[in-house]
């Protein structure tokens, strides 16, 4: 079927358009953990989809709820009138949030949660009287999404090179240190790393710093999880410093982690969080931003007459009719299944193959873990750091296994529901393609 398409239209993103254009990887079905491609084979999804399908593809749950919505009411404007699955759908997700998390603002994916986040939290000090407040501090290796502020916020370099700044921001060092490398789990030491922001409170003075945003664990960089300690001590200098502390969950969110959250894992509450990816197990676009109460209610409290706007701010596809139904099908399966105590208990599983099959293996120069996402760092050829990546990759689409490449890392993330073989067979298929890797 790939060789009969027209290729050209299509511009593809976060893709080498010209190397794939001349040798396409089409994907024309999927079910439980696995791709069918253009050819036919079977090939085993390492990546959960992009993060996104922890409950394996084609779940018929989904599928029928999706259907039975398209049936029923395929769009209901966002502005000014509601439906009732919008509800029932905020109502869930903020049941499965950390205390003190009520208020669900729907987005249509993690790079608008992100920018929804940030102008939340500079709208909710603007109403509180402190005016000066409407600088933001992320940190190196974050990622954040791709719309502007996301850009800003994030510590990705690449994704800024060509867009330039339009916030003001400044970056926490990360916490990827090399007297951590190869450890399991969280590193024991970085925990001091937070302490920087004392720096920027220093530089710049509390009353100009609207919030901090980290994600709690690094996922798009290469699978960074925080030093013991370091969260707790970021959410201690920012109830200090009265800053807000955003979690950019759209990875960790919904039992990446082996728990609901990354905040629920790690043990840390921010004021807001945002989701995307697991929420519909990527079944349809959606996303969300969920506040504690003080925030959600200074902008009741601040909105004038009760028809006024109190937040100008959303999306026409904002709480769309068929997300909704796909997220209330989905939440039920990760919590009837229970999922997320499910990766909590094969997760040491997962983290045993990883470091024993692939420390020794050439050019790794890391392993890393946490929960069921994996990666490895790769020792650049000459001066072309990601040139490894995308050769392993590509041997192992030819050996039957998707993973992710970025930057100087390969990516595994399994299905929450993923057997213990078929992880054997994907950090097997990974670590022979290692041993050729030249």
């Amino acid at each position: 079927m790939a060789m009969t398409l027209n290729l050209d239209a299509y511009w593809m993103p976060y893709t080498g358009n010209r190397q794939f254009k001349k040798d396409p990887r089409m994907i024309e079905a999927a079910h439980g953990v696995w791709f069918t491609d253009g050819d036919g084979r079977q090939v085993l999804d390492g990546h959960s989809g992009l993060w996104t399908s922890g409950l394996g593809h084609a779940r018929p749950e989904i599928t029928e709820a999706v259907r039975r919505q398209m049936e029923q009411l395929d769009f209901c404007p966002p502005f000014q009138f509601g439906h009732p699955k919008a509800f029932e759908l905020a109502t869930k997700i903020a049941g499965l949030m950390p205390e003190g998390l009520d208020h669900v603002f729907y987005t249509n994916s993690g790079s608008e949660s992100a920018d929804t986040s940030l102008k939340m939290a500079r709208a909710y000090w603007q109403l509180k009287g402190a005016l000066k407040k409407t600088r933001f501090i992320g940190r190196q290796k974050g990622y954040h999404g791709v719309n502007f502020g996301g850009v800003a916020v994030g510590g990705i370099p690449a994704n800024k090179k060509l867009f330039g700044e339009v916030l003001e921001t400044d970056h926490l060092s990360h916490t990827v240190l090399p007297q951590n490398a190869f450890t399991r789990g969280m590193p024991e030491q970085g925990a001091h790393l937070a302490d920087e922001l004392e720096l920027f409170v220093e530089r710049y003075g509390a009353e100009t710093i609207a919030a901090v945003i980290v994600e709690p664990m690094g996922g798009s960089a290469g699978v960074l999880p925080p030093p013991v300690g370091y969260l707790q001590r970021l959410r201690a200098l920012c109830d200090q410093h009265d800053v807000l502390l955003i979690f950019d969950e759209v990875i960790t969110g919904f039992g990446r982690c082996g728990a609901m959250t990354g905040a629920d894992a790690f043990g840390v509450v921010p004021d807001i969080l945002n989701v995307a990816k697991q929420l519909t197990n990527g079944a349809v676009p959606m996303g969300a931003v969920i506040a504690s109460s003080e925030i959600h209610d200074t902008f009741m409290a601040n909105g004038g007459p009760d028809y006024v706007l109190e937040f100008a701010h959303g999306y026409t596809y904002s709480a769309h009719p068929v997300a909704c139904a796909a997220g209330l099908a989905a939440l039920d399966i990760l919590v009837d299944e229970k999922l997320p105590e499910r990766v909590a208990a094969d997760a040491p599983f997962f983290e045993a193959l990883l470091h024993d099959q692939l420390t020794d293996k050439p050019h790794v120069s890391d392993v890393r873990n946490y929960g069921f996402a994996g990666a490895i760092t790769l020792a650049a050829r000459g001066d072309e750091p990601l040139r490894r990546p995308y050769e392993v990759a590509m041997a192992m689409w030819e050996r039957g296994v998707l993973v992710r490449y970025g930057g100087d890392t390969i990516q595994m993330a399994p299905h929450f529901v993923m057997e213990k073989k078929h992880m054997e067979q994907m950090v097997g298929t990974l670590a022979e393609c290692l041993k050729v890797l030249k």
